[in-house]
């Protein structure tokens, strides 16, 4: 997968990783040791941010490499 993350809102950019990696909200949230699938809903409704911690935390556990690159 290959995301421009430019072209998103970071709850998009949230809820794309996650449904890429076939995992619930409820899911994503107790991976995450968070509220559940409240947590993640609200994130992906942009009614919540979330940490850049977190977000690097759910990359790791699911083999995501987050690649940063210049435009010429």
């Amino acid at each position: 997968m290959k995301l421009i993350a430019n072209e998103y809102e970071p709850n998009e950019i949230f809820k794309i990783i996650r449904e890429r990696t076939n995992l619930t909200q409820e899911e994503l949230g107790k991976s995450m040791n968070k509220k559940g699938r409240s947590w993640v809903k609200f994130i992906e409704n942009g009614k919540n941010r979330f940490y850049f911690n977190d977000f690097l935390e759910i990359l790791k556990k699911n083999n995501i490499k987050m690649i940063l690159e210049k435009d010429n």
